[in-house]
């Protein structure tokens, strides 16, 4: 029970200190895990746990959706929309028709869009001025 409150603890670090693009990367990361476990269940006929995990890869999804801003992102923001979109629909459709293809697209799609957020945090951590320690006074 306490190494369930420490976990708790240690991801509510990690998100309360993350950036914003750590944060959609950690989205990005529980899409695809949820997908693998939905794919996993599917493989081995455990319907229920399907249907559990693809629902919440979806609504990550959604959640991503609901974050663009389509007025200031511009071409970027629509097209990331109409990704999502399809990932989203693919995702029903696997849990749907009981099948691991639209699963395996969805994950190509969200694997490629969170390369591309791991490059960009690389670049701002490499652009980024060293932070010198600070000591208690």
């Amino acid at each position: 029970m306490a190494y369930g409150r420490i976990t708790q603890e240690y991801q509510k670090h990690n998100v309360n200190g993350a950036s914003p693009v750590q944060l959609i990367i950690m989205l990005y990361d529980g899409a695809l895990r949820f997908m693998e476990q939905g794919k996993h269940a599917m493989a081995h006929g455990d319907l229920p746990r399907q249907n559990q995990c693809l629902q919440k890869a979806q609504r990550i999804i959604v959640e991503l959706m609901s974050t663009l801003d389509m007025e200031r992102g511009g071409e970027i923001a629509k097209n990331l929309f109409a990704l999502y979109g399809y990932v989203l629909n693919e995702l029903v459709a696997a849990n749907v028709e009981d099948q691991p293809e639209p699963i395996d697209r969805s994950i190509k799609v969200i694997s490629e869009l969170r390369d591309g957020w791991a490059q960009i945090e690389r670049q701002q951590k490499a652009a980024a001025p060293a932070q010198p320690l600070q000591t208690a006074a």
